[in-house]
């Protein structure tokens, strides 16, 4: 132990004696340790750390499929689940639907997210209230009294976390509901933004939840101690088989699928933080070599003190010990400044990905990431200081002890090792820019992919009536449709209109598509997206009418309910006849109306930019009419400054009406906002990774520059016998730069095989990728070209110190 101090002070004595070199070290492994250390507090919340619950890895999420259909997995119908109870391998089961509520408070209504479960939901996952109690199941029926749950924050905020519940109301849909719980704040389910929780079956007598083909739950289960999932996929497939046999048509071809609950909450984001996990890692290895590369330039001068301790006793291992420690203490001083970097980092990610990613509000600087950090500081001491200690203990005495000698003790053994990390960054390098380069071509062609319709100059607000002024139908539609005359007469405004589901933002209802005179297989029709708009929708949008006509206000559904379908529909169904006159319906065939096909119009991208076009059906409102609806006022000036007006306007037609206001992607003030948050998680993906690699361009470039300039140094002498010999400058520029390039050269080479090697891996995460090969030629071409010429600029600066020297001052060098 003596000895280790011993150590530890003389590493801090020569760390403080060359603080130049100990600057440069630690912030190069600052940036590397707190980039990895930030990345892996997202990656350790999200994917690694088990779910909060009791036993969580017999947590499963229970979905149905239709593989004749689709391939992903679909949404439960309640008919289903109440025959799944009957199953023999759950403990216990559960179903749940998203729902946001509307809070009556003593301001102004206020949005909240909810959702509607069965009173089995706690106790599958093995939770309880942190005060009060859950459902009972006598209160999880149609026409039960009104009770709620609410979370931990919800109880501080409204309710002045009086432990005393009884006597606790709130209003809901301005329908009142007695508290008889609060959850641990801990509890986050089915969401991060959950804070109110309803019995399930207070509506369980709906239309839509009596329908067996309706799907509109999700469902969990928790498995018996003693059965597997393969053993439950095998049974649950039994009995969905089973349920078809004794339904005929009621929902043909579905079954179940199984799959983990912790696999369903993270699997769609695992891919990209894994990707950014590994860019993070490529960071840190190139600021290792780097360290090393520092190391070994300054063992030279430290060549003479070695043999000197060398000489009056000291073994090899004991100096490769000193050494080491004083490349340990490197990076535990990187490490610390790297804590403070990730932890504005961890801020940062933790805030931004809150709407992208599920539980990121989980995501802190806590044991695990430090304990991480400490790991990776240590670890990296070691790696990059072993290679230097090794190599400068490794002393010839009599030479060293020569006067003059400290070049010739540089060694071609060191130059060669200084020369494969240099090799090794710039392979490292290609392969994160590469990574990079191919997520900005996929943005990119994002970006470029035509909507179906105009967003610029586009207002939008998505807004809800008060159920108990707004009773009947005819008041909604009067309401909306006179608010839309309004707002179009607004100074700066051009046209206005509504509609249930604006595109981008989400598919809208979908049911199965019915034709008439035409039948499908069993379980093979087709599922159709539905929209309900008012007037103008089409024109305010600026998407395209084909064929046909727009709405009126005449389409009222009294003579006749008629309907627009768009392009994919006409050319798919009807793709040899008019399809105007033509009769469909959508949804389950026995409760909906045939609807007369009045136009068509263009494709809309409504899931998405990524997602292909739908098959698309648009109603009149007034057939239809809801309470919640998108307001949409295409403008003449900035959008941005007229969203205050358009809400002041709305206020004024109705003093108690709700304004959305609690997700801040999809009741943004502007379409173009709206289009900019359904591309937030790629510009995430791909700011992230290409901040990586230019820092990783930035490390290999000075990596390079470092080596070219070490050797200049080492071969004055040489440059400058040269020079007296009649070697002219454009000699010396070549000797330089061609002894720099041949590294870059092998190291592009090596980078692109290894890129190239990668992509299978890369190919098999779909979802990072749009319209991109992993393999482009373009992308790995301009790539290898840009850091060729960066790393030729890092060899350039050296080589014209070294076309400067002067013969005769060369000469007299050491």
């Amino acid at each position: 132990m003596e000895t280790l101090w011993q150590d530890l002070r003389y590493g801090l004595r020569m760390l403080r004696t060359h603080p130049s070199f100990t600057a440069v070290a630690v912030i190069a492994l600052a940036l590397g340790i707190g980039a990895n250390s930030a990345i892996f507090s997202v990656v350790n919340a999200v994917v690694l750390r088990p779910l909060p619950y009791p036993e969580p890895e017999r947590l499963v999420a229970v979905n149905e499929n239709n593989p004749k259909q689709v391939r992903e997995p679909l949404n439960v119908s309640y008919r289903n689940f109440l025959d799944w109870q009957q199953q023999s391998v759950f403990a216990e089961i559960a179903a749940y639907k998203f729902e946001e509520f509307i809070l009556k408070t003593s301001r102004e209504p206020e949005p909240v997210q909810g959702a509607q479960v069965t009173a089995s939901l706690f106790s599958t996952l093995g939770v309880r209230p942190a005060v009060g109690r859950a459902f009972l199941p006598e209160e999880d029926k149609a026409g039960a009294a009104r009770v709620a749950i609410v979370s931990h924050g919800f109880w501080t905020r409204h309710l002045g976390a009086e432990a005393n519940l009884s006597g606790k109301t709130i209003t809901l849909n301005n329908e009142s509901y007695s508290v008889i719980g609060v959850m641990p704040p801990s509890f986050k389910f089915p969401a991060d933004q959950t804070e109110i929780w309803t019995a399930l079956g207070l509506i369980a007598d709906q239309r839509y939840m009596t329908n067996r083909a309706v799907h509109v739950l999700s469902a969990v289960a928790r498995l018996k101690a003693d059965v597997t999932l393969e053993q439950a996929q095998t049974e649950m497939s039994r009995l969905a088989s089973r349920i078809q046999q004794e339904n005929p048509g009621a929902d043909p071809e579905h079954s179940v699928a199984l799959v983990s609950l912790h696999q369903q909450v993270v699997g769609n984001v695992r891919p990209a933080l894994l990707v950014l996990f590994g860019a993070v890692g490529f960071v840190l290895l190139i600021a290792c070599a780097n360290v090393s590369n520092l190391l070994l330039a300054r063992s030279s001068a430290r060549q003479r003190e070695i043999s000197i301790r060398t000489a009056l006793g000291a073994s090899r291992s004991r100096v490769a010990r000193q050494l080491l420690t004083e490349s340990v203490l490197l990076s535990l001083m990187g490490g610390a400044l790297g804590v403070l970097l990730a932890l504005w980092g961890t801020a940062w990610l933790s805030d931004y990905l809150s709407i992208l990613v599920p539980r990121a509000t989980d995501v802190a600087m806590d044991r695990q990431v430090l304990g991480f950090t400490l790991l990776l500081s240590v670890l990296t001491g070691l790696a990059f200081g072993l290679a230097p200690a090794l190599q400068v203990s490794k002393t010839n005495l009599s030479d060293a002890l020569k006067d003059g000698s400290a070049a010739q003790m540089g060694g071609l053994a060191r130059q060669h090792l200084r020369g494969l990390l240099v090799i090794a960054e710039v392979a490292l390098s290609l392969v994160l820019l590469i990574g990079a380069g191919l997520m900005i071509k996929s943005f990119w062609r994002l970006q470029q992919v035509n909507p179906g319709f105009q967003p610029q100059n586009l207002v939008t607000m998505t807004v809800s009536l008060p159920s108990s002024k707004y009773q009947r139908v005819a008041p909604v539609v009067a309401f909306y449709q006179q608010l839309i005359e309004k707002l179009a007469r607004l100074p700066g405004a051009q046209t206005a209109s509504a509609a249930s589901f604006l595109p981008i933002t989400g598919s809208g209802g979908q049911g199965m598509l019915t034709i008439e005179g035409r039948s499908f297989a069993p379980g093979t029709a087709p599922s159709a997206t539905y929209r309900r708009n008012l007037p103008n929708y089409f024109r305010t949008l600026g998407i395209p009418l084909v064929e046909g006509r727009e709405f009126t206000e005449r389409d009222d559904g009294r003579e006749q309910k008629v309907v627009i379908i768009n392009e994919s529909m006409a050319r798919r169904h009807f793709s040899n006849e008019d399809p105007l006159g033509k009769r469909i319906k959508v949804g389950p065939p026995e409760n909906e109306p045939w609807l007369t096909i009045v136009g068509v119009v263009g494709d809309v991208k409504n899931e998405g930019l990524q997602v292909e076009s739908a098959l698309a059906t648009y109603e009149p409102f007034a057939q239809r009419a809801r309470l919640t609806m998108n307001l949409v006022v295409r403008t003449t000036v900035d959008p941005a400054s007229m969203a205050a007006t358009v809400e002041k306007e709305v206020r004024a037609a109705e003093p108690d009406i709700i304004i959305f206001k609690s997700d801040k992607i999809s009741n943004a003030s502007t379409m173009t906002e709206r289009m900019a948050g359904s591309v937030a998680p790629q510009r995430f993906n791909m700011l992230l990774l290409t901040s990586f690699a230019i820092l990783a361009l930035v490390l290999a470039a000075v990596g390079i520059y470092g080596v070219i300039s070490y050797a200049v140094t080492q071969r004055t002498r040489e440059i400058g016998v040269r020079m007296a010999l009649g070697a002219q400058t454009r000699d010396v520029l070549r000797l330089v730069i061609g002894q720099g390039m041949s590294l870059v050269l092998i190291g592009v080479a090596l980078g692109l095989v290894s890129a190239f090697a990668m992509t299978k891996l890369i190919s098999s995460f779909s979802d990072l990728l749009f319209d991109v090969k992993a393999t482009d030629p373009t992308t790995f071409v301009t790539i290898a070209l840009l850091l060729t010429g960066v790393a030729l600029l890092a060899c350039y600066l050296p080589a014209r110190r070294a076309m400067k020297v002067d013969p005769m001052v060369a000469l007299r060098y050491e």
